[in-house]
C-alpha cells in the first residue's frame, strides 16, 4: 500500500545524485570522499535540481563544486531507495532516492588554491580504509580472521541457512573467495550487526571501534561504494575499462599492480602478461624506462583498436581463491 495512502499526506521525494570516484595511485585503489559537517566520510553528492540539463550532468556539477574534480569515465550503478531511506530538507525529513555512479579517473589535486570549504574538505581514501576484508594480495586478510567468530555466532542462528551463506560470501569453510560479491559481504555484516552503520541506522549505541569493521560512511554511501568496487572488479574482466586509470604510457608491471590494486588478489606475472598479450590489450610505444634494480622496462599503451577487434577485451584473473 502507498504511504501516501496510509499516512493521508502525499509522500515527498528527494533525487539524490551520489559517485563513487576511483583512482589507483601507488598500488593503492582510492576513492575520493569528502567531509560532512559532523566529521563522517562521504562520497561526493547532491540533490538533482531543476537547473541541471540530465542527470549525469547533475552529478558532474556537484562533484566539481565539492572536489574540483573533472569527471571522464561515468557509469550508472544502482538505484538506492530503501523505504528507510531519508535525507534532510530543512526541519523535513523526505524521503530519497538516489542514483549511484561510478567514475574513473587519474588522482588529482583536489583543492588549488582559493577553492572553497566544501572543495578543501575533499581527500583521497584507500577504498580498504572502508572495506579491509577484500585486501587478499597479502594473504588473508586479519579482518577476516576477526569477523569470523562473530559471523559464525551469528550463522548458526539462520541454521544451514546461515552458514552456507558465509561460504558463499566470505569463502569459509574451505569454499572459494569470489571478489566481486563486495556488496553482498557488506550487507551481510550489516544484517549480522557488524558494522557500525547498522547501530547507527537502528539507534541501539555505538559499537566498540574495531579496525576489522572498516570505517563507517554517512547515510548508505559505504553501500554504495560497495557496489561500484563489486562492479569495477567484475567489469575489468571483459572491457578494458582498467586504461581508464592508467597513464598514456605504462609499463606491463604498472598495469599488473593496477589490476591487483583493483582485484584484491596477487596475479602470476607470466601468466598475465600471456593474457595481456593474447588479448590484444596494449602495444609498445618503442620507449623505454629505467627501473630499480633491472633491466629497462618496455612502455605499452592501450590499443583502442581491440573494442572492434574483440567481443570482451578483457583482463581475466585466475580462478577465485579457497580461503
Amino acid at each position: 500500500m502507498d504511504e501516501s495512502r496510509e499516512t493521508g499526506a502525499p509522500t515527498a521525494l528527494a533525487v539524490g545524485l551520489t559517485a563513487a570516484i576511483v583512482a589507483v595511485t601507488g598500488e593503492e585503489p582510492r576513492v575520493l570522499v569528502v567531509r560532512t559537517p559532523n566529521g563522517a566520510d562521504a562520497l561526493p553528492s547532491g540533490p538533482l535540481e531543476a537547473r541541471h540539463r540530465t542527470l549525469e550532468s547533475g552529478l558532474r556539477s556537484w562533484v566539481e563544486r565539492q572536489t574540483h574534480q573533472a569527471l571522464g569515465y561515468v557509469e550508472q550503478l544502482y538505484t538506492f531507495g530503501d523505504r528507510d531511506r531519508r535525507e534532510t530538507d530543512g526541519e523535513a525529513a523526505q524521503r530519497a532516492l538516489a542514483l549511484g555512479y561510478l567514475a574513473l579517473v587519474r588522482e588529482a589535486r583536489t583543492a588549488p588554491p582559493g577553492a572553497t570549504r566544501e572543495a578543501a574538505d575533499a581527500s583521497w581514501q584507500s577504498w580498504y580504509r572502508y572495506f579491509p576484508w577484500e585486501d587478499w594480495r597479502g594473504g588473508r586478510p586479519e579482518a577476516i580472521a576477526a569477523l569470523e567468530p562473530p559471523l559464525r555466532q551469528w550463522a548458526a542462528q539462520g541454521g544451514k541457512l546461515g552458514e552456507e551463506r558465509l561460504r558463499l560470501n566470505f569463502g569459509l569453510g574451505g569454499a572459494r573467495w569470489n571478489e566481486e560479491r563486495v556488496l553482498e559481504r557488506y550487507e551481510l555484516l550489516y544484517e549480522a550487526g557488524l558494522v557500525p552503520e547498522r547501530v547507527r541506522d537502528r539507534g541501539e549505541g555505538a559499537p566498540p571501534p574495531e579496525t576489522a569493521r572498516g570505517v563507517a560512511m554517512a547515510v548508505d554511501h559505504r553501500r554504495v561504494l560497495a557496489t561500484a568496487i563489486g562492479r569495477l572488479r567484475g567489469k575489468i574482466k571483459y572491457r578494458p575499462v582498467v586504461f581508464e586509470l592508467m597513464p598514456p604510457a605504462f609499463t606491463l608491471s604498472e598495469l599488473q599492480r593496477t589490476v591487483e590494486a583493483l582485484s584484491g588478489v596477487r596475479l602470476h606475472k607470466q601468466n598475465f602478461r600471456r593474457l595481456v598479450e593474447q588479448q590484444g590489450l596494449v602495444e609498445e610505444t618503442g620507449e623505454t624506462r629505467a627501473e630499480t634494480g633491472g633491466r629497462p622496462a618496455r612502455l605499452m599503451r592501450y590499443r583502442r583498436e581491440v573494442l572492434v577487434e574483440r567481443l570482451a577485451p578483457g583482463v581475466r584473473l585466475p580462478a577465485t581463491r579457497r580461503s
